[in-house]
């Protein structure tokens, strides 16, 4: 059974006094109206008023006065009568009227605070507590989401003057190793393949630093849609892990694999493979050299779990609370290693969340866990 809302209790009673005290002033003014046309003074009332005002200085004007009350007034009381009930009733629905209507005003003030994005809260009639209450959450709401919106924003124009800024040493480093190449054509076959792996290097690190320039713009400008087919979730995990084995053991990283063999899943290959790509080389960029990296994938109940864990630096609360927004990244310095556009876990978060699923982070005593939990039904 639904459960009765009482938010507007008070209102109700309030507007239930205001019908009743209206109807009771009605009924007394109708029965003074009636004794007073039908059975009171009416005659005497408007036989001195003719005679004072349309006969006035007339010899028999109390005679012509009366006579025009015959003709004119007596015969038509009920209808006069009936005029002054229909008046009584209108001055009663209007004050009625402007007793509700009040309440409205008073919102629509509320709903102008919203517009004029006033700073502080709306204060509206007792009454109204439960709208006062509703209109100040929503308040908070589009405050809270305005100011994320305008960090974001910073965030991004921050991020692309670096970015701009780091286009610049890698593009130099290119143009001048090339030029070396060119100018120097007795160098040593040694030093040539030197200065052409530096080169490659730079133009590489150029790649990357022009592919944040596009998913800036593309997470700002595309939806994220899911093509959904049957996944080997276990095959696929263990690809991302065997393609990552360089990379660790240029950083002197080790895998410790614990995947469950035959996970089926239903989803998006390439977007949850970006998911896993992202939270690894995350993972990959923040390790402590020398340690060792969990990869870990089993079935729990109707879930799938992937847990991801390293060993390195503690990430703060204050920072975690923050980790999956646009563009934040957890150090505010940039490097070859670490530096990025900051989209990496905000499209991880947003890739599991429309495959259902959900993605946590806990940091403490040096050990960082991502958790990514799917549902498998």
């Amino acid at each position: 059974m639904k459960k009765k809302d009482d938010s507007y209790q008070q209102l109700k009673i309030k507007l239930f006094l205001v019908s009743v005290i209206v109807m009771f002033l009605s009924i007394i003014g109708i029965t003074v109206l009636y004794n007073f046309v039908i059975r009171g003074r009416f005659a005497d009332f408007v036989v001195e008023f003719l005679r004072r005002v349309i006969y006035a200085g007339q010899k028999d004007a109390y005679d012509r006065a009366l006579e025009t009350y015959r003709q004119v007034v007596r015969n038509y009381r009920e209808w006069y009568f009936m005029g002054g009930v229909l008046f009584l009733l209108m001055v009663a629905q209007m004050i009625y009227l402007n007793s509700f209507i009040k309440y409205f005003t008073e919102i629509n003030r509320g709903i102008d605070a919203l517009v004029t994005e006033n700073t502080s809260d709306v204060i509206l009639p007792q009454e109204l507590a439960a709208t006062e209450r509703k209109i100040n959450t929503i308040k908070h709401m589009l405050e809270k989401r305005k100011s994320e919106a305008q960090l974001a924003e910073q965030r991004k124009n921050d991020l692309i003057v670096y970015l701009a800024h780091d286009l610049k040493t890698p593009l130099t480093s290119v143009i001048g190793y090339l030029t070396l190449l060119r100018d120097e054509p007795q160098i040593s076959q040694e030093l040539r393949c030197r200065y052409t792996n530096i080169a490659l290097e730079k133009a590489e690190r150029l790649e990357e630093l022009i592919n944040e320039f596009f998913d800036i713009t593309r997470f700002n400008l595309t939806t994220l849609t899911l093509d959904k087919e049957q996944i080997y979730f276990s095959r696929m995990l263990e690809q991302l892990a065997s393609e990552f084995r360089p990379i660790l053991a240029e950083r002197d990283l080790e895998w410790k694999l614990e995947i469950a063999s035959d996970i089926m899943l239903i989803g998006d290959v390439d977007k949850l493979a970006r998911v896993f790509d992202n939270l690894i080389r995350n993972a990959v960029n923040y390790s402590y050299t020398g340690t060792e990296i969990l990869l870990y994938a089993q079935i729990e109940g109707n879930q799938l779990k992937v847990m991801l864990k390293n060993r390195g630096k503690t990430i703060p609360q204050d920072k975690l609370e923050h980790i999956f927004e646009q563009f934040y990244r957890v150090d505010a310095s940039r490097s070859s290693v670490t530096g990025g556009a900051g989209l990496g876990l905000a499209i991880a978060k947003e890739i599991v969340e429309l495959h259902g699923g959900t993605i946590t982070v806990a940091s403490a005593s040096e050990n960082t866990v991502f958790i990514v939990m799917l549902p498998v039904d």
